[in-house]
């Protein structure tokens, strides 16, 4: 692994560990005030934020997110990783919510997420350079920060990548799968259902059939792009399609961590738990993941895995119905390591159950 590589050391025993924040930069200042940071100080000197990924879409403010965490970064008080949504930034692969970054989704997003700033063009040229910069990961022999999974294979794969080399890595990955796809036959047939269907499947009431060329397709990209598998998560194909993230999808996300046997604890954003269990809405599939997991506990094979993202990202749909943010059952959070705390925006405090090492 070179000092360059995507895969970083964590060099730091004290850490705030905030989960995604997707653009909710009220919900980001609130909890930094809370831990004690701000942009010229901080009262913790012994300590360092860590963020997790995905800084950025479906909030109102994903420029001043980024640059926020940028300014935390370069003051030496923070760390960061990419998380998926800031791949695909850096990748030009315009998803839901990233109007404020990319034209073409602009108007989509309106019904959605508006009103929310746009990043000007200036604001673009700086937060792509700084997103550039940063790593996929960071571990050392207590803990590993990853988005979304820390899977063997796919990591040493990116110990030999170096900062900086998503696009061009993403490229060779797309390559690859087309050619792998052109050889089966399986391109023909993705481009012929996209072409059909794509402007349909981000459409909630209406069910498209089951389309085995995009479940396929996932499967396929998924194989041959690692940084996908460890900012997306381990998937496999879906039973039935399911609408969740705003599109339909045909390939569902694995608790991989029921098969993490590794020695350091793996802090993780990605998968939307809750602190408090839905009731009478039609839960997620994405959500059932933490079904019968305790909101505040460690999770996996030897409950050594944590997910910190407790749904913030899930806040316009409280704006759409009225709800304020202080009324909202959506949270971001901070797990402070190794108090095995969670903080939340609210400036509740929890102490994690089970405890750590018990």
């Amino acid at each position: 692994m070179t000092t360059n590589s995507l895969i970083q050391p964590l060099v730091f025993d004290n850490l705030d560990i905030i989960g995604d924040i997707h653009g909710e930069l009220e919900a980001f200042n609130r909890l930094l005030d809370h831990l004690g940071y701000s942009l010229n100080q901080t009262q913790n000197t012994n300590r360092k934020l860590a963020f997790i990924g995905d800084f950025c879409d479906r909030g109102p403010n994903s420029p001043d997110v980024i640059l926020r965490v940028k300014e935390l970064v370069e003051s030496g008080q923070a760390i960061a990783i990419l998380g998926n949504h800031e791949v695909n930034l850096l990748v030009e692969d315009a998803k839901d919510g990233s109007g404020w970054y990319f034209p073409s989704r602009y108007q989509s997003d309106l019904e959605n997420y508006a009103p929310f700033k746009q990043a000007s063009e200036h604001e673009k040229k700086l937060i792509y350079r700084f997103l550039n910069s940063l790593p996929i990961a960071y571990e050392n022999d207590q803990l590993r920060l990853i988005h979304a999974a820390w899977e063997p294979n796919a990591i040493e794969k990116i110990k030999s990548l170096p900062i900086g080399s998503i696009k061009s890595h993403h490229i060779q990955c797309q390559e690859q799968t087309a050619f792998l796809a052109k050889q089966s036959g399986l391109q023909k047939r993705y481009e012929e259902t996209m072409d059909k269907w794509s402007s349909k499947l981000e459409d909630p009431t209406q069910t498209p059939p089951w389309l085995e060329a995009i479940a396929e397709y996932d499967q396929l990209q998924a194989q041959t792009n690692p940084i996908k598998v460890v900012t997306s998560g381990v998937e496999t194909k879906a039973r039935q399609q399911f609408f969740s993230g705003n599109r339909w999808r045909y390939s569902d996300r694995l608790p991989w961590w029921n098969y993490y046997d590794g020695d350091p604890h793996v802090v993780i954003g990605h998968f939307w738990r809750l602190l408090q269990p839905e009731k009478h809405q039609e839960k997620s599939r994405y959500s059932q993941l933490f079904n019968k997991i305790p909101p505040l506990s460690w999770h996996g094979r030897n409950s050594k895995v944590f997910c910190v993202d407790y749904s913030v990202g899930a806040r316009w749909r409280d704006r759409k119905h009225g709800i304020s943010s202080d009324k909202s059952r959506y949270h971001l959070a901070a797990l402070q390591w190794p108090e095995n705390t969670v903080v939340l925006d609210s400036g509740e405090s929890f102490p994690l159950d089970p405890p750590l090492d018990e």
